[in-house]
């Protein structure tokens, strides 16, 4: 093997591209700093025992591992900043009240997202902390349709979700929160014939949502719909005025917007709205984003957080 061939999913950027992203990544962090946000930047790897603190298992296999030959500990070399940035406002900064935080700068995956990934993303992102009204997560929302147009991304759509209905429905039947890691799976598969054997024991309200759950996906009539067919229950009730009111921002900036209810990617790590943009011209999603709160409660200090993240 030439020892000039780098490894597989990384790549130099080269002068043109190199140019079109310092521009981009300069455009942005003046966009956010228009909104007040205060840059970060975390340092390029961690030990292990914070850097993955209250995160998945997905990130924990996406991240590069290795021993501190001064410590002996393990150090992780960071697969997302979200959590580090998460760690900043509530043990360092440790400040009351609304925070805003935004960031600029690569991360490594071991493995890569999906097959035309690069292994070492360049991300910009912004998160808000302290607030937890559905203005905190159209704030958000609003940047992320602002960097995406900076970068001269042309029809953009928005694909909305929303955990905390799948939770109250999971809450029905305590059979259902015991089946929640394979009901997760087959709802996201979007699977009708995996999702009926695991739910035929359960209680007749709770089998009739989970399966609706599965159909509830396409442009905003679907919110309409779920407020015909899901349980009248408050949590999903507010979920679904959440996302109506998220649909409208969209739709006020110019963005498409769907809903999609099965759409659960994150769950254990998000704790309301979740989101993905989406361009014609893309095969993939080129922002990802949403609400998880409490994840600087592993840091000293629960915290309502909300926030988003783009690969340049």
């Amino acid at each position: 093997m030439a020892r000039w061939l780098l490894p597989e999913g990384i790549s130099d950027v080269l002068p043109g591209e190199a140019q079109f992203l310092e521009t981009l990544r300069r455009a942005a962090l003046d966009l956010y700093r228009g909104y007040g946000y205060e840059l970060v930047v975390p340092p390029l790897l961690e030990y292990t025992d914070s850097l993955l603190t209250g995160v998945g298992a997905d990130l924990d296999l996406r991240t590069f591992k290795l021993v501190d030959q001064l410590s002996g500990r393990m150090l992780g070399l960071r697969a997302d900043i979200t959590p580090q940035v998460a760690r900043i406002d509530a043990h360092i900064l440790n400040r009351p009240g609304v925070v805003r935080l935004c960031y600029a700068a690569s991360v490594l995956h071991a493995r890569p997202l999906h097959p035309l990934a690069s292994r070492e993303p360049f991300y910009v992102g912004a998160e808000l902390f302290g607030s937890a009204s559905v203005a905190a997560d159209a704030e958000v929302l609003e940047l992320a349709v602002r960097t995406l147009a900076l970068a001269r991304v042309d029809a953009v759509g928005f694909d909305l979700g929303h955990t905390r209905i799948l939770r109250a429905l999971l809450d029905l039947d305590p059979k259902a929160q015991r089946l929640a890691e394979d009901i997760v799976a087959a709802l996201s598969a979007k699977d009708a014939a995996a999702l009926v054997p695991l739910t035929d024991g359960l209680e007749p309200a709770a089998r009739a949502a989970l399966r609706a759950l599965v159909r509830l996906h396409g442009d905003t009539g679907v919110l309409a719909a779920a407020r015909e067919t899901l349980p009248k229950l408050a949590a999903v009730e507010a979920a679904l005025d959440e996302l109506q009111a998220l649909a409208t921002t969209l739709s006020r900036l110019g963005a498409r917007a769907s809903v999609d209810l099965a759409d659960l990617h994150g769950f254990r790590y998000h704790t309301g709205v979740t989101f993905a943009a989406y361009a014609d011209a893309w095969p993939v999603a080129l922002a990802r984003g949403g609400r998880y709160d409490d994840v600087g409660r592993a840091f000293g200090r629960a915290r309502p957080a909300t926030g988003f993240s783009i690969d340049l």
